[in-house]
């Protein structure tokens, strides 16, 4: 049990800071929050100090395995190696504040188990596993060398499991079943071209709609939803009349699909794309052009989401870069160009938190997440200032949160004593 006392709270909703209030935490949940609460028997009691107490926040385009490697040892290198330097980077994602990623492609399934269990520190995990593409598509890394490819055989990536190919309605079912088989949360395929993918032109729609429905039928099936990597408008319009429920990036659409988006009470779930995450690429390379393509329309995108007024979420789609990776609270900072710091802090709060309750019943972790609410978990930061008057605060995590608490276990609190010796 937790006694935050003399806090000022921003719920992750209203955008709002409020006056001094104290803050009770029972077990894994927000028990109370109102001015002058009793004393606690057995409470350890954190004075704030008239310090901010938020949520912790959730980045709703990550991948746990790809983060921090870079490309060429996630494509040859060991895969328990990998998911070491996974374990890893989940360690430090949760000191930089963020208590829960929606992980959107790659084999986190023994990750988020590690995590689950307390084995290693980190983020809770709403896991898509493999991302499902098709032969050639985003996702599809494989070289010449290993086509033909028989259909429903796996391919190396395959067994890995950070990526599934399809190529009919039936394969695509049996790969979606795959992974709700393996405790996906939700489902991500690739509707069309990519950036990092070598095979795969932006201009390209990959999965036909008797696919992308046997996609969304399947998902649907299971209670949750499936979610598509789309960039041009046309693959965005494809997904959404297939039932599809979010759409990844959205960068190069148009003004009549953004209307097509709010219309179907769809999701976009965009990033702020930072012009280092290109240089994962070489200069001139085929993928170096598409990034470059892909971040010029994001302002564009942004400007059509205020417009329509969608429901949009936040996300980095760190890739393949460790020095990025840390950069985290950065990139969500730099929202602050299309959004104030209120707006820009609930959408990595409370909305993306709204967003993972698309889930239904494959929800993880049911229950309110991304607020400072009574019964909500007990995800929470403290942090040494006021994050909506500077939001420059979050991207200096180690020196700006205090405490940082997820599923009511406090991870750090440089304001505890001393042990005495």
């Amino acid at each position: 049990m937790v006694l935050f006392r003399n806090v000022r709270v921003f719920d992750g909703v209203s955008g709002n800071v409020s006056a001094a209030q104290d803050v009770l935490v029972r077990g894994n949940h927000i028990e109370r929050i109102a001015a002058g609460l009793a004393d606690e028997p057995g409470a350890q009691v954190i004075d704030g100090g008239g310090r901010v107490l938020m949520p912790g926040m959730i980045d709703a385009h990550w991948h746990s395995m790809m983060a921090a490697p870079s490309l060429g040892a996630i494509l040859s290198g060991d895969h328990r190696y990998l998911t070491v330097i996974a374990a890893a980077e989940s360690t430090r994602t949760l000191m930089r504040g963020f208590t829960t990623v929606r992980d959107v492609g790659g084999n986190v399934f023994g990750l988020k188990q590690a995590v689950d269990e307390g084995v290693v520190p980190g983020p809770r995990i709403y896991p898509s596993g493999a991302m499902i593409s098709v032969t050639s598509g985003h996702g599809d890394f494989r070289q010449a060398g290993d086509l033909p490819r028989t259909m429903g055989a796996p391919s190396p990536m395959d067994l890995e499991g950070d990526t599934a190919i399809a190529d009919s309605p039936d394969e695509v079912r049996m790969r979606v079943r795959e992974q709700l088989m393996r405790g996906a949360s939700q489902i991500k395929l690739t509707a069309g071209g990519g950036v990092s993918s070598p095979h795969s032109p932006l201009d390209a729609i990959t999965f036909t709609p008797t696919e992308l429905r046997a996609a969304t039928e399947a998902a649907g099936n299971w209670g949750t939803y499936v979610t598509v990597h789309a960039y041009t408008a046309d693959a965005v319009r494809e997904a959404v009349e297939a039932g599809v429920k979010v759409i990844e990036h959205g960068s190069l659409m148009d003004d009549e699909t953004a209307r097509l988006i709010a219309d179907k009470g769809v999701w976009l779930s965009i990033q702020p794309f930072p012009d280092e995450l290109a240089e994962a690429f070489p200069p001139g390379s085929f993928e170096r052009q598409k990034a470059e393509e892909v971040f010029a329309g994001n302002n564009h995108a942004y400007d059509l989401a205020k417009k329509y007024k969608l429901k949009t979420a936040w996300g980095t789609d760190v890739l393949f870069s460790a020095a990025l990776a840390t950069q985290q609270g950065a990139i969500l900072a730099s929202l602050t160009r299309w959004y104030t710091p209120a707006e820009t802090l609930v959408m990595a709060t409370g909305t993306n938190g709204e967003l993972l309750q698309l889930t239904g019943k494959r929800n993880p972790y049911p229950g309110k997440i991304g607020v400072v609410q009574e019964g909500a978990f007990a995800d929470l930061l403290l942090v040494d200032g006021d994050p909506v008057a500077d939001i420059s605060l979050i991207t200096r995590p180690e020196q700006n949160f205090k405490v940082i608490m997820k599923d009511g276990v406090v991870y750090k609190n440089t304001l505890a004593a001393p042990a005495s010796p």
